[in-house]
């Protein structure tokens, strides 16, 4: 892998693609949520509400993660700010035990207040610009 051919990307560019994510997840589940629910569902304080919140809260948000990592080698927000998750050996697309090994790693670093995510090193992401900034 040459050096050139991937420029990693910083910790902010990264944190910026989580809430394009999170939106288009909430899109998809709020409704569902609510439809299963009924309004009473964003009143009530418990964690887990049932199955199916189980089901589109948590299992769904990590499928979802999950294969757009395998056929695009990034969510959506990384792609809308030009990010691909590659290889950090070979500059390639990362094996399916390296996505499920990130996506836990990232889960576990959300937990104490976010501060695994904001001490470990850059992740190997290829920016590929969008066009000229002219």
């Amino acid at each position: 892998m040459n050096e050139r051919d991937v420029e990693y990307a910083g910790f902010w560019v990264r944190v910026g693609a989580t809430p394009i994510d999170t939106v288009l997840i909430l899109i998809i589940i709020l409704p569902i949520l609510t439809a299963i629910y009924g309004s009473g569902y964003w009143l009530d304080t418990a964690l887990l509400k049932g199955f199916w919140d189980l089901v589109f809260s948590y299992n769904l948000p990590a499928v979802a993660v999950m294969l757009f990592w395998g056929a695009k080698s990034a969510t959506p927000g990384k792609m809308a700010l030009g990010l691909t998750i590659v290889d950090a050996r070979t500059g390639g697309k990362p094996t399916t035990a390296q996505f499920v090994i990130r996506y836990i790693g990232d889960f576990v670093a959300t937990f104490p207040l976010a501060l695994g995510l904001k001490t470990r090193r850059p992740e190997p992401v290829r920016f590929e610009p969008q066009g000229d900034a002219e």
